[in-house]
């Protein structure tokens, strides 16, 4: 089985998202996986067009030659599972991942079909996306610093609908709502962390495996590190300190 990661984060390797999308891909390549791990922070992506020209004029080939997107597609192809890392920006992924998935209508079919659930739909995609990364199967790896896992419900919903686009599924969502506590966790709360990250190796590992994660490790993964009081007394604290000699108007009440 062969993975690619697509890494949206800004950060590229230094940030979050890439400790968690690192845990997952050893787990993986425990079980025998092919890993590919890309950051679009490295690459230059350009926005589409919305020019249709990968329909009409030249169906499966994009008008744009000018930057990495090629390439990107190129590492990717014959993979099974695509991993879609981000960190959580204004409820939703990072514009770079974004631009990344938009540039994925190459791939579409422009005609519209209603599929027997009623759903208006592109059909069959054309050949050229068969062994590419549009009709992989579909994990979403993402952090947030407010604490809540509601935070990721915009998110949750655009991912099953993408892959309801693409002909595909959805097998694993892995969201840290906690994420901060991710990068340099107090000394006591440690423990508790490299578990958290030996559970994302579990779920690489599975996935690689069986391409479905158990409902065990599904739900261990869903609990947040600490509870939601202890969380914002940490993180407030730790703007405090950052803000103490910052002369701004910012306040802690509604």
């Amino acid at each position: 089985m062969k993975i690619t990661v697509i890494n949206g984060s800004p950060k590229g390797r230094d940030g979050i998202t890439n400790i968690m999308v690192s845990a997952f891909l050893k787990g993986a390549r425990e079980a025998g996986a092919e890993t590919v791990n890309i950051f679009l922070a490295e690459k230059e992506i350009k926005h589409c067009n919305g020019c249709f020209a990968c329909w009409f004029a030249t169906p499966g080939q994009c008008v744009i030659k000018d930057d990495d997107m090629a390439d990107v597609l190129s590492q990717g192809e014959g993979s099974e599972i695509l991993v879609l890392a981000t960190p959580l920006k204004y409820a939703n992924i990072a514009s770079m991942l974004k631009v990344f998935i938009e540039r994925l209508l190459v791939f579409a079919n422009p005609y519209i079909l209603k599929d027997q659930a009623g759903e208006h739909r592109h059909p069959k995609k054309l050949p050229e996306a068969e062994s590419s990364l549009y009709r992989s199967n579909l994990v979403l790896i993402a952090n947030g610093g407010l604490g809540q896992r509601e935070h990721f419900q915009v998110i949750s919903h655009w991912i099953k609908r993408l892959a309801l686009n693409n002909l595909s599924e959805v097998v694993g969502e892995f969201f840290a709502a906690q994420g901060p506590l991710l990068a340099d966790p107090p000394e006591e709360l440690r423990p508790m962390i490299e578990n958290y990250l030996l559970l994302l190796e579990k779920a690489g590992y599975e996935i690689a495996s069986n391409k479905r994660v158990s409902t065990e490790t599904e739900k261990l993964l869903e609990q947040n590190f600490i509870p939601d009081e202890i969380y914002l007394q940490q993180i407030n604290g730790f703007f405090e300190n950052l803000l103490s000699n910052v002369s701004h108007p910012y306040v802690k009440e509604w």
